[in-house]
């Protein structure tokens, strides 16, 4: 709008404004009387006066102002887009970084387990195989104590035998014939297992 429609505008709103309400019955609008004619004449003067004047004066001012206020605030919302970007692509890097040092740790973490998996297999191997050769060596001196303790049985049972059946009957046995009968009962023993 040009400033002349808008003085125009304003010029025609101060009269048309006046008769209406001098046609409802407002007395001191009444332009029938000359002062009150003269009165709104000067104020309309008086007011385009004080338009033209501000507008020439001040109102480039305020827009000047108001301009100066509307790049400071354009410029104060491009710097926050970018600080929030910024930020933005921080937090994107942080999140990251964090499932980054997850995921190592956890491969560290495995890597750590299946380790010491390893160990303790090696390790419970290594005493398995301790424990067998123990258990071999255990069993050939338990056959090698059976094997003696079988190989003096029938000279204990000979001595026992005579011992006895000399204080029983008070006679000495043949040693032949009690060594031939402790053999057949040891065998037969033997045999029964």
């Amino acid at each position: 709008m040009s400033r002349f429609s808008r003085i125009a505008n304003l010029t025609l709103g101060l009269i048309v404004v006046p008769l209406t309400a001098m046609a409802e019955g407002l007395p001191q609008l009444d332009f029938a009387n000359k002062l009150t004619t003269y009165q709104v004449v000067w104020g309309v003067v008086i007011f385009v006066v004080l338009y033209i004047l501000a507008s020439r004066t001040a109102l480039p001012k305020v827009e000047a102002v108001l301009e100066e206020r509307a790049r400071r605030i354009a410029g104060d919302l491009e710097g926050a887009r970018d600080a929030k970007s910024r930020a933005d692509s921080g937090i994107r890097a942080a999140a990251d970084a964090t499932a980054k040092a997850r995921a190592e740790a956890q491969a560290a973490i495995n890597a750590a387990l299946e380790s010491s998996k390893q160990a303790a297999a090696l390790q419970s191997a290594a005493l398995n195989d301790r424990l067998d050769k123990q258990l071999k060596e255990a069993e050939g001196q338990i056959a090698a104590a059976r094997g003696a303790a079988l190989a003096a049985l029938p000279g204990v049972a000979t001595d026992t035998a005579i011992a006895l059946i000399t204080r029983l009957t008070g006679m000495a046995p043949d040693p032949a014939r009690l060594s031939g009968a402790i053999d057949a009962a040891i065998a037969a023993r033997a045999a029964g297992q």
